[in-house]
């Protein structure tokens, strides 16, 4: 029994502290009942009191008792006070019963009540000890009274009957409650399953790298996670509009809306940003039909697609790169032999010329592609950037013809990173030489200006390499890091191309911008000189 009766370290559950309240208050409304039968005096005329002076006493001692224990014990902390408390009120309800005459009084349903709301907060044998204390009162209680009124004795069976109902009551509730509990923990555990199973929602929502827009049907952005905030550039999108945030993005949605069977075109949504590719689904959500974007970041992928493609474009150039450099070269010996014949007439020589001019061109995309796909892993060492910058700048001075002129400037102190110098002086060399062909292009003096400074909202070592030419137009600017994507009749269209490739090799990145005064800006922002050590 010890069991049933352990204290609660928390009291009651909130379900038990409300049975109990009305508990409480149904004790309190027997006794203003009683009271106010007796103070009518009412009770002679509707009840055969055997003991009239004990039952006006009783009905006083149970209401002022109850609204004490009401006011002293709104919330019991233990199984012991709920049980104190049953039997006290079973022994009052039974002494009420013994004063008013026996079963004819119908007090024994009282007593019936008190056992079955009492076997609600009780468990096990401590609930049935209840019962049996009302049986057992009862039972006595009839036995004594036959004694002082003979008649009473036809009463054994009704109170035996009440002293059975106490039990099945008991029985009967603890059952029920017993399945309540159950379905009650059932229901609990499913709620925090299901708040587990949303917070983990949530949580993946907001960590997915895919961006998820929810739109009402005024294109109102109702939730936006963290990926779609990302890849759009914005900080806070929800309660905003989508034309307001990315023009593109509707365009591309209403474009899905006439027609859902297109494919969605990929777009860019802001300068330097990834390419997303959209994909739109209708969402129902009660009697507002709301659409859900998927925002999917397909750079990688498309790189990775143009890495595939020219490793395959390599290893087929490789393969055959003999076949076509034997009669390549042959051609172009033919030509230069021809060309110093004699009797070679001037438009017969600018032919040859031409013969040699292209056989050379054929023979650098060869070279541009083996490069491609024999290029060796970096080597990253630390460099001290202004150093070597400065030895560059003055080798590659004396190498440039005096029409053209690098400027070097650097700020700030040391500044370091990890790069392969090898790697560093071909992506560079590249660079210097594009800006000083263009520069040429538009000035007598051909310019580039090199720019060496520590980036204040990243800390990473920033080189500009500007020039004074005519730029690169707005609409080719997506383009000019594509492999074989070239403005020029002579151009292979690789430089760029393998200079960003070097560059993210050794975790450096390659960008392009537009220079304020004209001309073009191309940015390398090195990695740390701790990043690959």
């Amino acid at each position: 029994m010890n069991a049933d009766i352990r204290p609660l370290p928390t009291g009651l559950s909130a379900q038990g502290r409300r049975i109990f309240r009305l508990y409480s208050l149904y004790r309190l409304l027997i006794g203003l009942v009683l009271v106010l039968l007796i103070s009518s005096e009412l009770d002679d005329r509707l009840l055969d009191l055997a003991r009239p002076d004990l039952f006006r006493n009783a009905s006083w001692f149970y209401l002022i008792l109850n609204a004490l224990i009401a006011a002293l014990v709104p919330r019991p902390r233990s199984m012991v006070q709920v049980f104190s408390l049953a039997v006290v009120d079973v022994l009052l309800l039974s002494c009420l019963f013994f004063a008013a005459g026996g079963t004819p009084s119908g007090i024994a349903n009282l007593i019936v009540v008190s056992v079955a709301i009492s076997n609600i907060l009780l468990r096990g044998r401590i609930g049935l000890l209840v019962a049996a204390v009302a049986a057992i009162g009862l039972i006595y209680l009839t036995f004594y009274l036959s004694i002082s009124q003979p008649e009473a004795a036809s009463q054994f069976v009704q109170a035996g009957g009440f002293g059975t109902l106490c039990f099945a009551a008991a029985l009967f509730i603890q059952g029920l409650s017993r399945r309540l509990q159950l379905s009650e923990t059932l229901a609990e555990q499913r709620a925090e399953d299901v708040a587990s199973l949303e917070a983990l929602n949530a949580q993946i929502l907001e960590r997915m790298r895919t961006g998820i827009l929810v739109l009402d049907p005024q294109n109102l952005v109702l939730l936006a996670n963290n990926g779609a905030q990302t890849l759009l550039g914005k900080d806070n999108l929800s309660g905003r509009t989508l034309s307001s945030q990315c023009p593109e993005l509707l365009e591309s949605l209403q474009l899905w809306l006439a027609n859902p069977t297109l494919r969605p075109q990929s777009l860019q949504a802001f300068a330097d940003g990834p390419t997303l590719q959209p994909s739109f689904v209708h969402l129902q959500r009660g009697g507002q039909q709301n659409t859900l974007i998927f925002l999917e970041d397909i750079s990688q992928i498309a790189q990775q697609a143009q890495q595939l493609k020219l490793a395959s474009l390599g290893r087929l150039t490789a393969g055959i790169a003999h076949e076509i450099r034997n009669p390549l070269g042959a051609i172009s010996h033919a030509a230069q032999l021809l060309q110093e014949s004699d009797e070679l007439q001037s438009p017969d020589r600018r032919l040859a010329q031409i013969i040699q001019d292209h056989s050379r061109r054929m023979n650098l995309v060869i070279e541009n592609v083996l490069q491609l796909s024999r290029r060796r892993q970096s080597e990253p060492q630390l460099l001290d950037l202004k150093y070597w910058l400065t030895r560059f700048t003055s080798e590659f001075r004396t190498s440039s013809s005096p029409n053209q002129t690098v400027h070097l400037s650097t700020l700030g102190s040391t500044l370091q990173t990890r790069m392969d110098p090898h790697q560093l002086t071909q992506v560079l060399t590249n660079l210097v030489q594009n800006g000083l062909r263009y520069s040429s292009k538009k000035n007598t003096q051909g310019q580039v200006w090199l720019k060496l400074f520590r980036d204040p909202e990243s800390d990473l070592p920033v080189l500009e390499v500007e020039d004074d030419g005519e730029g690169i137009p707005p609409e080719q600017v997506h383009n000019i890091f594509e492999p074989f994507f070239t403005t020029e009749s002579k151009g292979t269209g690789l430089g760029l191309y393998i200079s960003r490739e070097l560059c993210e090799s050794n975790q450096a990145r390659l960008d392009y911008k537009p220079r304020e005064h004209g001309g073009s800006c191309f940015r390398i922002t090195f990695a740390h000189p701790r990043k690959l050590s």
